[in-house]
């Protein structure tokens, strides 16, 4: 098993506050910066694992800024640098307290809301006769309340959205565009690798000027889900379950396991055999996604590593 980065505290020149988030810490620098380590911890169903990922948080970060960077000609985002395979560092915004989920295919957690009887997912109506998998018409925006860590995200409808007052109306209608535009532009993307964007969800944040940026990962397999598309038609028409690229399969692995992330369950262990597969299935999603070799960083000393990057950055900017 390889070192991960799970629970390391850092102290950064000109660091005012830190937020811990499920798997990533926030620090908020002087002169209105942010720089955000992407960690190895895996949460499922709103529970942070024991256990960390090898080199989980090295693929999330490198993803999210690559798409980033594939993105910014259609919607302007946070990112200015990215000193270390796991860190990216960025201009600080107040984030919007909801994630803009965005669904092309009843999967994941609408599948299994609409096999629980439900037509209705935050407001928006899904087709009677859909089979799991299936393709939507169109896509549909799912909004969720932004969860702190140990809570669980909930489903709300754009009608609360705008009743509650948590977002305004106004710029609720410039999150639903950028959320479209974003996801055409991923699914542009992953077709050209092979590859369906099936779902995922996008964080907006404002800026002190009060421009609307996307804020933390993109594209990514804990804030995305993809399948292959060869094949796809056929494992519909027969209706076997898609192969895919995801978070979704250590969901499915707790459930199986007995594990939903509901009071009085425990979450079960995970061998040291079954954590090096998840690695190796987050690296067949890089590889997948940006058609890139997935190069290794050195994880000998993790912390040590981040520590000089990011003050050999700070130091020259």
């Amino acid at each position: 098993m390889s070192n991960t980065i799970t629970d390391n505290k850092f102290t950064f020149p000109g660091q005012k506050n830190v937020y811990h988030g499920k798997v990533r810490e926030v620090y908020t620098l002087e002169n209105d910066i942010l720089l955000m380590i992407a960690s190895d911890r895996l949460s499922a169903f709103d529970v942070v694992m024991p256990k960390g990922i090898p080199y989980k948080g090295q693929i999330l970060n490198q993803i999210a800024t690559q798409m980033m960077r594939d993105t910014e000609d259609l919607v302007p985002n946070w990112l200015i640098a990215t000193p270390d395979a796991n860190v990216a560092i960025g201009y600080a915004c107040d984030p919007f307290k909801v994630e803009m989920v965005i669904r092309g295919y009843m999967s994941g957690h609408a599948a299994r809301e609409y096999k629980a009887g439900r037509r209705m997912l935050c407001g928006v109506e899904m087709p009677e006769g859909m089979i799991e998998n299936d393709k939507f018409p169109e896509p549909i925006i799912t909004p969720a309340t932004k969860a702190e860590m140990g809570d669980h995200d909930e489903d709300i409808s754009r009608e609360d959205i705008l009743k509650k007052g948590i977002v305004s109306e106004e710029d609720y209608i410039v999150l639903e565009d950028y959320t479209r535009k974003l996801f055409q532009r991923g699914t542009e993307i992953a077709a050209k690798r092979g590859l369906i964007l099936v779902d995922t969800k996008y964080e907006f944040g404002k800026t002190k000027e009060g421009k609307i940026v996307l804020i933390d990962e993109i594209h990514t397999p804990d804030s995305s889900r993809y399948f292959y598309a060869e094949g796809y038609e056929e494992r519909q028409t027969n209706k076997e379950p898609q192969k895919q690229l995801s978070k979704e399969f250590v969901r499915q692995w707790l459930i199986q396991n007995n594990f939903q992330g509901l009071e009085g369950q425990t979450v079960p262990e995970m061998s040291d055999d079954y954590i090096e597969t998840v690695s190796e299935r987050y690296i067949e999603l890089y590889e997948n996604i940006t058609g890139e070799t997935f190069v290794k960083a050195d994880v000998s000393n993790i912390q040590q590593r981040i520590e000089e990057n990011v003050g050999d950055y700070l130091k020259n900017n």
